[in-house]
């Protein structure tokens, strides 16, 4: 575990290439005023220690490593803007992508081998894909009729994301076809978060300011393949694990309680199966490894 003082985490991300290293994005003042820090962090065995702080000038509420360079990352920004952030210097950032036109929210690089680009996300009911090596966004997507929480590549198909928004929808989109492929109205409350299934194309998972996680088959979106109830507040953050196959979801596993205010970030880690990171508005990140998640010895 870290404590941060006057940090309130909003997002964790585990290095795809180093084992133990995450990345966290936090603000001051729960991201209602104050700057924002990002910190990456190495896990050894007397915990979790700061390689690097990086602060900005506003809250920070999304990170995603680069897929191609161990070193970059980008970060979003309450003040509309994206980071561009190169942990082998002290300083930074390496870039600032500006224009949305207000709070970024979300930001993903694609995983799809041949493709390097950033998609955002933004409270100005925009979507924007980036390639990191250009200053100016690619393209704009529009059609949300309210803010946008959370916009995931697809990890199977070039060019494809999902987004989800304050309007109740989660949108599949399509960068050939510069346009909206599919609209779902997946919950009759804001949708804060959505995550693809990494063992199947089809499937995208919900979570939502109604307390509950919605699977959905592409294939046909009349009705969710699964809903898992359980949680008591909003759910701020989904994802995916990248070791089960989800075609059925088992009921709740375990219940983890070790924060004291909500937890707004979360991963799985890549490199070891049974790691979890998240980070909460009490001030602390923490890696851990769930019950539910250990090996039979």
């Amino acid at each position: 575990m870290l404590r941060v003082p006057g940090r309130h985490g909003y997002a964790v991300e585990f290095s795809p290439y180093l084992p133990g290293r995450l990345a966290c994005a936090a603000a001051q003042h729960y991201g209602i005023a104050g700057c924002g820090t990002l910190l990456v962090l190495d896990q050894n065995e007397s915990g979790l220690q700061i390689f690097r702080s990086f602060d900005w000038n506003d809250g920070l509420f999304d990170v995603t490593w680069s897929e191609n360079n161990e070193h970059v990352l980008v970060t979003g920004s309450g003040d509309g803007s994206l980071q561009l952030w190169d942990t082998a210097k002290a300083t930074g950032p390496l870039q600032v992508y500006k224009e949305h036109t207000q709070e970024v929210y979300s930001v993903d690089w694609s995983q799809t081998r041949g493709e390097q680009l950033v998609v955002s996300g933004s409270w100005d009911q925009t979507v924007k894909v980036w390639d990191p090596t250009v200053g100016n966004s690619l393209c704009t997507f529009r059609g949300h009729e309210s803010v946008i929480y959370s916009t995931i590549w697809s990890p199977h198909i070039p060019g494809c994301f999902a987004s989800a928004s304050g309007d109740q929808t989660l949108r599949i989109w399509d960068m050939k076809t510069t346009g909206v492929r599919i609209v779902i109205p997946a919950h009759q409350t804001e949708i804060l978060s959505c995550d693809w299934c990494k063992y199947n194309e089809n499937l995208v998972v919900t979570g939502a300011v109604d307390c509950s996680l919605r699977g959905w088959d592409l294939r046909n979106v009349r009705q969710p393949v699964f809903e898992l109830l359980g949680h008591t507040y909003a759910i701020r953050r989904v994802k995916f694990s990248p070791f089960w196959n989800f075609s059925k979801p088992d009921p709740l596993l375990e219940t983890v309680e070790h924060h004291t205010e909500f937890t707004c970030g979360l991963d799985l880690s890549l490199q070891s199966p049974t790691e979890v990171a998240d980070c909460s508005w009490d001030e602390t990140i923490k890696i851990y490894d769930p019950v539910c998640l250990a090996v039979p010895g």
